[in-house]
């Protein structure tokens, strides 16, 4: 289900209506938990059929409903928020003492793959509990002992399992190489951007970028099928051996002449991220399953190969053309020419990835494959982990 935007004209942007947001705010205007949630999960009912909604339509809809359901008293304290929230200090292992964050912990369980609302509404209620029973002061690790039995208790071993391995990554420092591949409108660029916002990843890297450089160093003349797109490369091939009506034929030959040519480059990046151990996020529609080649296998990185794909013709049209509208400049015409040669790519490389155990994420949409993207970090990071929540929470 699309979720209904709401529409700040005063700032000039536009968010999508989030429950758990809806919640955290209705706690802070002195709601419980329970109240808050339920008076959320109204809202949120009475907006299925919204597209969007203004800010100021959106305050008056919450306040209708607070009044209705609760008085004029708590209309007025959501609509003039006074209510400071109780402060929790957490107490960690260096002796330091920081106010109870709801940022960094919802921040730690969307890296287990819970959702950003879904995460929302986990840490109101861990805080809704700890208010409740007048809590000052707690530790880190007791903190985190609370929050494993949560998600046990409420989302299962399996929800519970995945914080408990993150945590356990978190406090080590071996690198984490993840690898996205899949065709020009799949969605590549923009989930590395979220994850490494999510996992706080300071080095990305794109393979359109690596080629970029080698053509400044090789020019046209020299190496034409660098110069081409990897969906028509083929065309700059010497002397293709396969008949001109074998259209799939030459379309993965041009393709991975150009990923063999980009396979040093590729490796030069990844070797100077193990060398130095640091994590990285390398993308692109380079990203072949051969450049798993280039990782030695005795390195301890933790290496997650993803594959994107979009499971619908007409989704990846509408892609090209919202392109087209937002940035002229990214050639979403030329994409739309050669669409029938990109669905025809993403197809062999779905099948490449197969062969490879690849994790193949559909993107149809973003916060889904975001999660599922997360939840194979996890998998990942699970293959080596035999800890104890006592053994990670110290």
């Amino acid at each position: 289900m699309a979720k209904t935007l709401i529409i700040d004209s005063a700032a000039g942007r536009q968010t999508p209506f989030l429950r758990g947001i809806l919640t955290r705010s209705l706690q802070a205007a002195g709601l419980s938990f329970e109240d808050a949630f339920n008076t959320a999960s109204s809202i949120r009912q009475l907006l299925t059929d919204k597209a969007e909604i203004s800010t100021s339509d959106l305050r008056t809809l919450i306040a209708q409903q607070l009044e209705e359901s609760y008085g004029k008293a708590a209309a007025q304290r959501y609509q003039t928020p006074s209510h400071t929230p109780a402060t929790i200090l957490v107490e960690r292992s260096t002796l330091q003492s920081i106010p109870f964050s709801r940022g960094e912990l919802r921040r730690s369980l969307e890296c287990c793959g819970l959702t950003e609302e879904g995460a929302t509404e986990v840490v109101a209620k861990i805080y809704d509990y700890l208010i409740s029973i007048g809590t000052k002061r707690i530790s880190s690790r007791e903190l985190g002992l609370l929050t494993h039995r949560y998600l046990r208790r409420e989302l299962g071993t399996d929800a519970a399992t995945r914080y408990l391995v993150w945590t356990d990554y978190h406090h080590g420092n071996r690198p984490l190489l993840i690898l996205i591949g899949g065709t020009p409108g799949c969605g590549k660029s923009t989930m590395a951007t979220e994850l490494a916002t999510r996992l706080d990843i300071v080095r990305t890297q794109s393979t359109d970028m690596l080629r970029e450089v080698m053509r400044m160093m090789l020019p046209n003349r020299l190496l034409p099928i660098l110069h081409t797109s990897s969906f028509d490369a083929w065309k700059a091939l010497p002397a293709p051996t396969e008949s001109l009506t074998d259209r799939d034929g030459l379309l993965t030959d041009g393709y991975l002449t150009q990923v063999e040519l980009l396979s040093v480059a590729g490796e030069a990046v990844l070797q100077r991220a193990l060398t130095e151990r640091v994590s990285l996020i390398l993308e692109g529609v380079h990203m072949h399953p051969s450049f798993l080649d280039n990782i030695p296998k005795e390195e301890d990185a933790i290496v997650v190969p993803i594959m994107l794909r979009v499971s619908d013709k007409d989704l990846l049209r509408r892609r090209f053309k919202g392109r087209g509208q937002q940035a002229p400049n990214r050639r979403a015409k030329r994409y739309l020419d050669n669409f029938e040669a990109i669905w025809r790519l993403q197809t062999f490389l779905t099948a490449e990835a197969e062969r490879a155990d690849f994790n193949i994420i559909t993107n149809d949409n973003k916060e889904d494959a975001l999660s599922d993207v997360m939840k194979a970090v996890i998998d990942a990071l699970s293959k080596d982990f035999s800890g104890t929540p006592e053994e990670v929470f110290v």
